[in-house]
């Protein structure tokens, strides 16, 4: 159960909701979707369909967004990204829009074991460069809407030094700042920019019979510096994959020092906020951390 202004977010209302609007699904089972993320209520709907309900007011942009884009990147994509097949109003005291998507089968990789990392570092890699080939044409420029995903590292550079000072009591903050330094050197990216997933972390990726089975989350979408989507080297991959992650992708060495900065941008941002209020996210971005600070001065 959640709230979104002061409404309960609940199975209740769910229901209410489809009979209202979609009274063709109004005889499916509603269930809820247990989930670490912060943004929207998931709920399962019947077999073969899932409802979201943003839950904060900052993340009602992404309902348009990924109604518009997603289904103009999926068949461009080597794994399975989220189809959204219905828009529901806004109605029985909820005040937003919301989404109907095709169920995707599979345990966020939180929780699901990766038999084979090699092999998701590949099935990553082609994911990642298959975004960034896409045609960008009216794509959103990264802003507030996607949390600024995409933008010069530079731009961060406050947030990310307010975040190092805040753990100053949980991490080593000296050695987070000599790395964050050293990403800051990187050239910027002069390129055009390339679509982004954002937010590639384990609470966003499906593992499905030990293998990666799709890619899910897309409210940081945007189109922007290529380094972010790098970042999930350090999220999700073990240190003996990373490499395998780096050759099948076209990153030159400046692209692969940003993403490592983006990377700990992303665990710094995170952990500072997210370290006594939500455990799962905590542990996602302090292993980041971890990651990231553990290979410094060498180039996995």
């Amino acid at each position: 159960m959640t709230q979104a202004n002061g409404r309960t977010i609940d199975v209740t209302l769910v229901q209410r909701l489809i009979e209202a609007q979609f009274p063709q699904w109004a005889d499916d089972l509603i269930s809820p979707v247990e989930t670490s993320g912060t943004d929207n209520a998931i709920f399962r709907l019947g077999e073969d369909l899932a409802v979201r309900l943003p839950r904060v007011e900052w993340a009602i942009g992404q309902v348009e967004k990924e109604q518009q884009w997603l289904p103009r990147l999926a068949p461009h994509l080597p794994l399975p990204i989220p189809a959204p097949i219905a828009i529901g109003q806004p109605g029985e005291g909820y005040p937003w829009h919301w989404s109907v998507y095709r169920w995707l089968e599979g345990e966020n990789a939180i929780t699901g074991r990766i038999d084979n990392p090699d092999q998701a570092a590949t099935s990553l890699a082609q994911f990642v460069a298959a975004m960034q080939r896409i045609d960008t044409a009216g794509g959103p420029a990264p802003g507030p809407h996607n949390s600024g995903r995409g933008v010069p590292l530079a731009m961060r550079d406050q947030a990310v030094r307010s975040a190092i000072s805040s753990t100053r009591n949980l991490l080593d903050t000296d050695k987070a700042a000599a790395v964050w330094e050293a990403a800051l050197q990187a050239p910027v990216w002069e390129g055009a920019g390339v679509w982004l997933h954002g937010d590639l972390h384990p609470g966003n990726l499906l593992v499905a019979q030990g293998e990666l089975s799709a890619v899910i989350d897309f409210g940081t979408l945007g189109v922007g510096d290529p380094a972010c989507d790098l970042m999930v080297a350090w999220t999700l991959l073990p240190a003996e994959s990373r490499s395998v992650f780096r050759a099948a992708l076209p990153a030159d060495d400046a692209t692969w020092a940003r993403g490592r900065g983006w990377a700990l941008s992303f665990g710094l941002l995170a952990y500072a906020y997210y370290h006594d209020k939500n455990p799962v996210l905590a542990h996602i971005s302090r292993r980041t951390i971890d990651e990231v600070l553990a290979e410094h001065g060498g180039d996995r």
